[in-house]
This record gives structure tokens, sequence and C-alpha cells, in this order.
């Protein structure tokens, strides 16, 4: 795992922060898990840090893992479900689309969205008499996968029958929540009880990313193989040779530098690691009004269309086909741009850059002067979710919302400095990709500003917090839909589509309250239709 790095005129500050990270010992304090590295009062940071000793645990459970992988291959099952949201969903979704579906184990499918269409579709893909339900959540209160559960289980029990159906479901959640004790009434197959020191976006090589992985047919054991290496590395008291503190440090300095839009370019075969490592510098950092703006999934464009508010970060994956983001980063680079490169040798890696990143996010946090295990504006929009819920119950009706302006005068807000982040309740497809892809590149090259882009309600769990927490540069656009085709949540007085509706308007109303700039396009007509508006916007 090689690292290249071409920082320019920055180094020098780089090298003065490194000296200073190892004047103040700030390497040997995280492993000691004092708090003082972040804040002066330990609420939030002490019992978070889990994560720096979690692989320990994990290899004593490979095992079991291995067992009742092969316990569920042997049932029949055909399909895995993953039911959660946030911190519980991307790392698995990144283990999905890096590996792929293996010989012999289920197909693993992701469902962090509450979208009645989205749910719908996966309920077609799948038999359910033949699949087994991962109902992921750290608290085991979080909405969105307590609901789906709800609906699937109903889905099976119509299937199967209501004494069979419990076999089909599996709880991974913290110890003692009312997920536990709910998998013992109704029957789970199993409960993987997670270490309760460690925050969602921090959990990966638990049981959170590994039962999944496993289920899969993931070599988790080759996965905290390499994880542990990284941890290793990541000991070493000197920053310069630690290579997580180093891309700590580079990203802390970047920022307070001003260019605090870290912009992952990947290999085509690990390009979805951005979504991973987008909730877990989005949600760590953006706070307190500092934050790093993580740039996942952008199109690349010529070199003189990017500002001078980036820090590029390559993840190439040796042996993929690169011929294509080898080109545009050497362009990025010779530009002028700061840029680090990161070779994985192979996929297994992941397990590695899974470990680096989580540090680095945490060495960032110290720089920022920030907690980089809370997420205080999270709460907000589900606060303001159920207060929308509410006024329907009354009323029978939603709220009706109202935005600054256009689209076009939104952008026309566009200085140097600033972001523009799109948020679609849309259910996602290769066809929408792709549009909302060409819709970015065209904001990109006319108002020379980084882009995101997030599937909702998916996004409220990782970069929800930087939109309002973060720096006051976003420029955001919430993109929603009409459902076409609802479903009833089991025991509840609203649907899916309801809930998802309540979900964004909360939202826009959280950032409207706090001084953000944001509009909203409605298409009656689908997902489609608004992407192809957008384009056409910007021809």
């Amino acid at each position: 795992m090689e690292t290249e790095m071409s920082l320019g005129n920055y180094l020098a500050d780089v090298e003065v922060t490194l000296a200073d990270i190892e004047k103040k010992n700030v390497i040997q304090r995280i492993w000691q898990k004092d708090h003082t590295v972040w804040k002066p009062d330990p609420p939030e940071i002490t019992n978070r840090l889990g994560w720096l000793a979690v692989t320990d645990r994990m290899h004593q459970e490979i095992a079991d893992l291995g067992a009742f992988s092969k316990e569920i291959c042997d049932a029949g099952f055909q399909y895995v479900v993953l039911l959660g949201m946030g911190g519980s969903s991307l790392g698995p979704e990144v283990l999905r689309s890096v590996f792929g579906k293996k010989e012999v184990f289920p197909q693993l499918i992701v469902l962090d969205s509450i979208d009645p269409d989205w749910i719908k579709r996966v309920q077609d893909q799948i038999d359910p008499a033949r699949t087994l339900f991962l109902v992921a959540s750290k608290s085991g209160t979080t909405i969105e996968p307590n609901l789906l559960y709800e609906h699937f289980r109903s889905v099976v029990e119509s299937t199967v029958g209501p004494e069979e159906a419990g076999g089909h479901f599996v709880a991974i959640t913290d110890p003692g929540t009312a997920l536990v004790e709910r998998a013992g009434k109704e029957g789970f197959r199993k409960v993987f009880e997670n270490p309760a020191d460690i925050g969602g976006r921090y959990s990966v090589l638990s049981f959170f990313g590994l039962v999944p992985g496993a289920m899969a047919g993931v070599d988790v054991a080759a996965l905290l193989t390499t994880a542990d290496r990284m941890k290793q590395a990541c000991a070493s008291d000197s920053a310069r040779e630690n290579p997580g503190c180093l891309l700590g440090a580079v990203m802390g300095i970047m920022a307070l530098n001003g260019r605090d839009k870290l912009t992952l370019i990947a290999s085509p075969g690990v390009n979805r690691f951005g979504l991973w490592v987008e909730q877990l510098i989005a949600e760590s950092t953006g706070k307190e009004g500092k934050g790093i703006v993580p740039v996942a999934g952008e199109p690349l464009v010529d070199s003189q269309y990017y500002g001078d508010d980036r820090l590029f970060v390559f993840l190439r994956l040796n042996g993929d086909d690169n011929t294509k983001v080898d080109t545009a980063v050497q362009a990025i680079t010779d530009s002028g741009q700061p840029v680090i490169t990161i070779e994985m040798q192979d996929r297994y890696d992941l397990g590695a850059e899974f470990f680096r990143w989580e540090f680095a996010t945490s060495v960032a946090g110290s720089l920022l002067g920030i907690n980089p295990f809370d997420q205080p504006d999270v709460q907000k929009a589900k606060e303001a979710t159920k207060k929308v819920l509410q006024v329907h119950e009354e009323t029978g009706a939603l709220p009706e919302t109202k935005t600054g302006g256009s689209l076009v005068e939104l952008l026309e807000e566009a200085k140097p400095g600033s972001y523009f982040s799109i948020m679609a309740y849309i259910v996602e497809s290769d066809e929408t990709n792709t549009l909302i892809s060409e819709f970015r590149r065209r904001v990109i090259e006319r108002y020379r500003v980084a882009t995101t882009f997030g599937y909702g309600p998916r996004f409220l769990h990782s970069t929800g917090q930087l939109h309002k927490g973060g720096p006051n540069s976003n420029l955001s656009l919430q993109l929603t839909v009409d459902h076409t085709q609802d479903l009833p949540v089991p025991g509840k007085p609203y649907t899916f589509g309801m809930l998802t509706n309540a979900q964004a308007i909360g939202d826009l109303q959280v950032l409207q309250e706090s001084g953000r700039s944001v509009a909203n396009i409605h298409s009656p007509n689908g997902d489609l239709a608004i992407a192809w508006e957008l384009a056409d916007k910007l021809a």
C-alpha cells in the first residue's frame, strides 16, 4: 500500500504540522484514548474509541462467522438483504460492490431507503422464502430499519407462515438494545451484539461490516489481516511514517488553508468506497461551522475547471482498468493541484483503507478542534420529520414548503469556496446515476464549484450532518418525486411514501433554519424526468 504525495507549496505547512503532532504526543494519546486530543470533556469520545482495537475482538469471531455463513448456505438461502442506514449500511455496500456475487454464497442486497419504489424493487427481486434479512441498527431504535423489518416480516410470514418467519431474520446491534429484546421475543435466527464503544461510521470492521460480508462470501480473515497491518503502522510514533496520521495531517492542514473539498478519485473496481468515506468524513468533521467536504463520485473534467479549494486523493487499485483515471490524475497533478495517490495491491487492502481513513479522520478532527465522534445536527432533521408527521396526522396532509428560488438562482450564488450538493429522494438506477453525473459535470464546468450527490434518505445518515453543521458554503438542491407505487407502514397512520416526503420536508426546513441556500425541484413524472430537466437547464 504505497502512498505518493504531490503537495507543492503546502509541504512546508504539513511538515510543521507533523512536528507539532509529535511534540504534543497526539498519536500516543489517541491510542491511550485521551479525550483531550479533541475536547476537554469526555462525553461521546471515550465511549466511541473501540474501533481502535475492534479487530482483536473480530479475529476471535472468524470461526463463528464462517460457521454461520455455512449454516445460511446449507439452509438454502439465496439472498441476504441488509436493512440498515448510514454506518450500518455503507460499509457493507462497499464490500458488496467490490467483491460482487460469490459462487455458492447468497447474493447480498443493501436496502438503505424507505422509498416505496425502492422497497418494491428489492421485494420483486427476491424470493422471501429463500431470503435472510439482516436488521442492523447500533441503537436498535433507528426508524428506517425497524419499519423495513416490520414490512418484510409481514411479507415473509405471508410466504412461509408466522412460525417459520423468525428464522429469516438476524439482528446486528449493541448489547441490551430494544432490538435485542425484540429479536428474542420474535424468534430471530441469531443476534450479533456489537461492542458498544464504536460509533456507527467507525463500525465497518466490526459485526456491522463483517456479518454481511461473511454471508456474501467475503474472506473476513483476509480483510482483518490487512486492517491489522495498517493498525500496526498507525501505531508508529513518527507522524511522517504513520500512514493514518500523515493522511489526517494533510486533510486537516489543507482544510485550514481553504482546501476543504477532499475530492476522492477511485479506480473503477473500488469506486463505491467513496460512499463509505463520504459519511466518515462528513459526519465526523462537519460541525461547529467547520468541516471537510468529501467529494465522491464526481465526474472527471479538464483540470482548468477545478478551483483552489481542493485536495485530491486517488485510491488506485493495482491491476484495474486505470487508463482513464491515471491520465486524469496526471493532468490534475501537472496543473499544480495537491494530490495524494494511495496504491492498493488487491481488493482485500480495503481492510487497511478502512482503518487508515478512520485514523486519519480522528487526526484531522483534532487539528480542526472538533469532536469527530458525535453528530449534533442529525437529530434536528429527525425531530423536524416527527413534527411534519404530526401535522399530517392532525390535518390529513403534509405541510407545504417554500424555497428561495429556482435552480439557476441558486447556482448564481456560487462563489470561490462554494460547493453544490444534490439531495435526491429518488430510486437509484444506473441511468439516473449517469444523468446526474452529466448534470454535475455541467455545474463544475460552468460555475467552477465542487459538487456532491446523495440519495435520500441515505444521505441524512451521512452528509446530512455536514450540510447543516459544517461551513455555510453549500448550495443545496433537493429533488423530490411522486411515488409511482406506495406501501403502507404496518401499524402506522402513514405510508412509506409519506414518511419519505416528511423526511425531505423536515430536512429542507432545518437547512432553511440553519441559514443555508436551498432550492427544491419536484417532479410528478419520476426520477428520469428530473434528471433530464436538470441536464437541459445547463445544456
